[in-house]
């Protein structure tokens, strides 16, 4: 296997004087799909936040592509190459599919790139061409969510870190969110890191995959092992 492209080591991290990681290890390699799981208050979205430079991490280390993000501010962690889909809706709503996709490179000041990134963009994704002068906040959810993700893939990330990409979102529109993203993972290389409520079908999505309880890794492997693993099935994935 490669080396990884982001590396967690020993992570302490969490808010004010209080640690809600605590010891945290993770790796992603390029290409992978990783989800990490877990019951509320494991310390999943302190993950993502500590990674990002949201919140200070107090010990161990985030490498990322060969160099030291550690605390970083959140635009070096972007400009490092690691873009984020939030948890909560963050579309504009009285913006068009297009001007939200333009937020997407709002620095960038060759327009040109824009308009052929977001074209790139519309044919990863024909329903967002066919709603190019929509304003998104008309869109159903899972619409919303696609559109998150283009706007995420704008500035050609290395790796894109989603916050449980299937919140809020119909049975039916979570299974198409999923196969959207297994399918940019097999045409495009995307490598992804995941947090995931929805435990089985997250790791059903995943290469790989981290289950965190307490602020600590309690079990880690390829992602078919923990779906079979009958001490996982038993405390995170409703024993079934």
């Amino acid at each position: 296997m490669s080396a990884p492209l982001l590396s967690v080591y020993d992570l302490y991290a969490g808010y004010q004087d209080f640690d809600i990681l605590k010891g945290i290890d993770l790796e992603v390699h390029p290409g992978e799909i990783v989800c990490v799981i877990g019951p509320n208050g494991a310390g999943k979205s302190t993950v993502f936040k500590a990674i990002y430079g949201f919140v200070k991490v107090r010990q161990g280390a985030v490498r990322f592509d060969g160099q030291e993000i550690t605390n970083a501010r959140p635009r070096d962690v972007l400009n490092a190459g690691i873009s984020i889909v939030p948890q909560l809706r963050s579309v504009f709503p009285q913006m068009t599919v297009m001007e939200n996709l333009e937020m997407g490179m709002y620095l960038e000041k060759n327009q040109t790139r824009v308009r052929r990134r977001i074209q790139y963009i519309l044919d990863l994704f024909p329903r967002l061409g066919e709603r190019r002068a929509q304003m998104a906040g008309t869109m159903s959810g899972g619409e919303q969510r696609m559109l998150e993700i283009g706007r995420a893939l704008m500035l050609e990330p290395k790796m894109v870190m989603m916050d449980e990409p299937s919140a809020g979102l119909a049975p039916l529109i979570i299974r198409t969110i999923f196969e959207n993203i297994q399918r940019l993972n097999r045409e495009i290389g995307l490598t992804v890191l995941m947090i995931e409520q929805n435990a089985r079908q997250g790791l059903e999505a995943s290469h790989r995959g981290y289950v965190l309880e307490l602020g600590r890794n309690a079990y880690e492997g390829p992602a078919r092992a923990l779906l079979d693993n009958r001490d996982v099935r038993r405390a995170f994935l409703g024993g079934q």
